[in-house]
């Protein structure tokens, strides 16, 4: 998910460097929702894992 947000995040740019505001805004908030979405998952999955451990000891 975090390589389709850095793809998303390129295409804004390029598309900015270029005048495409209307391009680039709606890549922007893609890349944007993506990465808070990958940094979700990420902070799940971590406390997941201090539980798991949790468990084993």
């Amino acid at each position: 998910m975090l390589k389709w947000a850095l793809i998303f995040f390129v295409i804004s740019l390029i598309a900015g460097f270029f005048g495409f505001s209307g391009v680039s805004a709606a890549t922007a908030t893609i890349a944007r929702v993506l990465f808070a979405l990958a940094l979700i998952i990420f902070v799940i999955f971590l406390v997941l894992a201090f539980m798991a451990g949790q468990a084993v000891l």
